[in-house]
């Protein structure tokens, strides 16, 4: 008979590989059996006895490990296979942060950069942040969307989560903050089902410094979390969402599974299960997929 719980190791690739000390400490700290292999050298599964008093909580089985570069992900074994994903666009499915790069292109990085960091810090409210960053934009020629977009780059696992989710059923959505005019063009790349994000308001060729409809915020974030689940079929308990800033809380926390991807301070203080050192692929292990399972095509 399995065991109900279960303890996700994943490494980080570009570090060096899984260890079997990390291993062997973990499996001691949960009192976990042989572990199963998901990937050689990248993650392994230990099923293990669901937590009790006493027992080593996550935080201190992650700072433990925290010296090998490993994530660990403490999952109940039921139900790991997740039916609709979520993702953040910025700094989660692309690697860097599309209207920091917008904005250093047009002269006004600085600014604009620090006001992204008080917004995803939770120091000021998305909305009026979003509004100030925009309105530094405007005037500025439209055509610099086109250089940042030959500068984006896919977070490594980002085709592969969405296109192995896509492979068993998963409905899949990017959710972003940022502009539509991005957020159309990595879905596409990545094979997401359907994106959102904020629609910037362009004329004669240069930027107004508006949005062109309502703003996409936090709440907006979870709203599409629970039409989705409510379209597909299934509870809330039956999606992943997956971002790092302080507007992906909502949805992160109402999900059956919120990873917080290499994610601000705090929200790594909120949301209690963390991918901090692996790539994307790490959410394809945390459900249960072998490494031969991916789509990598």
């Amino acid at each position: 008979m399995s065991l109900p719980a279960v303890l996700t190791l994943i490494a980080d690739r570009k570090s060096g590989p899984l260890k079997p000390e990390a291993i062997d400490i973990a499996r001691t700290l949960v009192k976990g059996n042989a572990p199963i292999v998901l990937s050689p050298g990248e993650a392994v599964d230990i099923p293990c006895p669901p937590p009790r008093p006493g027992s080593a909580s996550i935080a201190t089985i992650r700072a433990t490990l925290a010296p090998c570069r490993v994530d660990a992900l403490l999952l109940k074994t039921r139900g790991r296979r997740r039916a609709v994903l979520v993702a953040d666009m910025d700094s989660t499915i692309v690697t860097g942060e599309t209207l920091d790069e917008l904005a250093d292109l047009l002269g006004c990085g600085e600014e604009v950069a620090a006001i992204t960091r008080a917004s995803m810090n939770g120091e000021l409210d998305f909305d009026t942040a979003l509004e100030q960053r925009v309105a530094l934009l405007a005037g500025k020629p439209a055509s610099v969307l086109e250089q940042v977009w030959e500068s984006v780059t896919l977070t490594e696992g980002a085709r592969e989560l969405v296109q192995t989710m896509r492979r068993h059923n998963g409905r899949t959505a990017l959710v972003s903050g940022g502009f539509t005019w991005f957020t159309q063009r990595v879905a596409e790349l990545c094979g997401f089902d359907e994106n959102y994000g904020n629609e910037l308001e362009i004329a004669d060729g240069k930027i107004t410094g508006r949005l062109a409809g309502p703003i996409l915020g936090p709440d907006a974030k979870r709203d599409h979390l629970e039409r989705l689940t409510s379209e597909r079929g299934v509870q809330l308990r039956a999606a992943l969402t997956t971002g790092d800033g302080a507007n992906d809380i909502p949805m992160l926390a109402s999900a059956g599974l919120g990873l917080a991807f290499h994610a601000k301070p705090n929200v790594r203080r909120i949301i209690p299960t963390q991918i901090n050192f692996a790539n994307l692929r790490a959410h394809l292990f945390a459900q249960g997929y072998h490494a031969k399972d991916f789509v990598t095509d």
